[in-house]
């Protein structure tokens, strides 16, 4: 298991930063190794940090978990209902298949409703089908779609950004060698999107560590589609 706490300075929604950038915010991401990959949540941190909002993120991140996996266990619903959070990220599987889009609806409703008694609004990490999969592009996104419109949460639409940026150039290295996990730069285009969607910040003024500058620009701009 992967808990992860990080410190950094941040809004909650988009286009509120200016109102909200004085105001500490905290979110918790709930999902698997699509999370914690590349240290996905220091990355907002990071970048959060360099759009001048403070925030403070933990990770409750296992391998291979589902949203069910996570209700059943029970760690997570503990930190939500402990409270304090602005925002609860969730993420499961790309769930394209009819029956896993079906679960991550019902999950993401059951999780929702402990999120907003804990005042806290629900977030959807949309993330991407494996690259053997690659037509379930369109499905990974009307699922995650429609479970974020099921509780008026926020869309965080990683996959869809994916796709715009291979629109930008198909040769852009998004996956890692597995075929199926992020590279660094798919992490850095899915922070980017969440720092974005999240809390207003717009991609052409954060810094890409570790990613080539014409590569980072690209990333940037596909974050914006």
């Amino acid at each position: 298991m992967v808990i992860v706490a990080c410190l950094t300075v941040a809004g909650f929604s988009l286009g509120q930063s200016a109102t909200l950038a004085q105001k500490q915010q905290r979110l918790l991401f709930i999902g698997n190794s699509l999370t914690y990959a590349n240290e996905l949540p220091e990355l907002v941190q990071t970048l959060a940090k360099a759009g001048g909002v403070d925030v403070i993120c933990k990770s409750i991140a296992l391998p291979d978990y589902s949203l069910e996996d996570h209700w059943n266990k029970g760690e997570a619903l503990r930190v939500i209902r402990a409270g304090g959070w602005s925002l609860v990220i969730l993420q499961q599987g790309p769930s394209a298949l009819p029956e896993s889009q079906v679960l991550l609806r019902e999950y993401t409703k059951r999780f929702d409703g402990e999120i907003k008694r804990a005042g806290a609004r629900t977030a959807l990490y949309m993330v991407w089908p494996s690259k053997a999969r690659f037509q379930d592009f369109d499905g990974v996104s009307r699922s995650y779609t429609n479970a974020a419109a099921d509780v008026g949460g926020l869309l965080l639409p990683a996959g869809d950004a994916w796709r715009a940026a291979w629109a930008l150039d198909p040769a852009l290295a998004l996956y890692s060698a597995d075929d199926f996990h992020p590279s660094r730069e798919g992490t850095y285009l899915a922070a980017l999107v969440i720092v974005r969607r999240a809390f207003g910040i717009a991609p052409d003024r954060l810094p890409a560590p570790g990613i080539k500058p014409d590569v980072a620009r690209l990333l940037r701009q596909a974050a914006t589609r």
